[in-house]
């Protein structure tokens, strides 16, 4: 699990890093709003985000993770000195999963972090559509217009027709691809194409897009498809 904290107090970040990290968590730190803007948060599973932050507050920040499709799905646990009931309401209702006040102890994080981690992670992955035609399930994001995937942040080399293949199974999750449906797709010019190239493709993306090739399953007799 990847979780990215944002604090302008940099101490705070640090010792939030330390513990997280202890606890076998991978963590991030950013001190800024506009810092967190210029990164690829996509690959994030948790963000914990103060308010009262330079140009952008983090309930700013907030919104604007929830109204990105790519980022809209990651838990948002708010840790700030803003401790009204008012201040409480507003910062659930931008969609984040949990408050808490400072000052409060790591334990206490901790104990949130777990349960907003266990609540999410039983929720199945949905694949979502950007305006761009950017797919995204989870950690697992495809760009059309650049040609790149990545998985939970790091890019992941896919040739043409692998990766042709992947956005056509994630363009129409839980459907079923016969062979030939693929290969008239994917191939529609080539004179002869052997099924069997399907197979060696298929295979060669789930070695690749590593615990996301679980979810591209094999029904025998009729093809392919990827499953939530």
């Amino acid at each position: 699990m990847r979780i990215l904290v944002v604090d302008d107090e940099e101490t705070l970040c640090e010792a939030l890093r330390f513990n997280l990290e202890a606890e076998g968590y991978e963590a991030d730190v950013a001190h800024s709003s506009e810092e967190v803007l210029a990164m690829d948060i996509s690959c994030y599973d948790l963000i914990l985000l103060d308010i009262m932050m330079g140009e952008i507050s983090g309930t700013q920040l907030a919104r604007i993770i929830k109204s990105n499709p790519l980022t809209a799905s990651i838990p948002v646990i708010f840790c700030t000195a803003k401790d009204s009931e008012d201040d409480m309401v507003n910062g659930l209702d931008t969609g984040a999963d949990d408050y808490i006040v400072k000052p409060y102890s790591i334990r206490n994080v901790l104990a949130r972090v777990r349960t907003v981690l266990r609540r999410t992670a039983a929720q199945p992955a949905a694949a979502v559509t950007a305006p761009d035609g950017t797919i995204s399930f989870g950690g697992l994001v495809l760009r059309p217009s650049s040609k790149e995937c990545t998985v939970n942040g790091e890019k992941v080399k896919l040739p043409r027709k692998e990766f042709e293949i992947l956005a056509r199974l994630l363009s129409d999750i839980g459907r079923v691809f016969s062979r030939e449906e693929l290969l008239n797709e994917i191939w529609p010019d080539e004179a002869v194409v052997l099924d069997r190239v399907i197979d060696v493709n298929i295979n060669r993306i789930r070695s690749k897009i590593g615990d996301y090739g679980k979810h591209i399953i094999t029904r025998s007799g009729y093809g392919y498809g990827f499953m939530e």
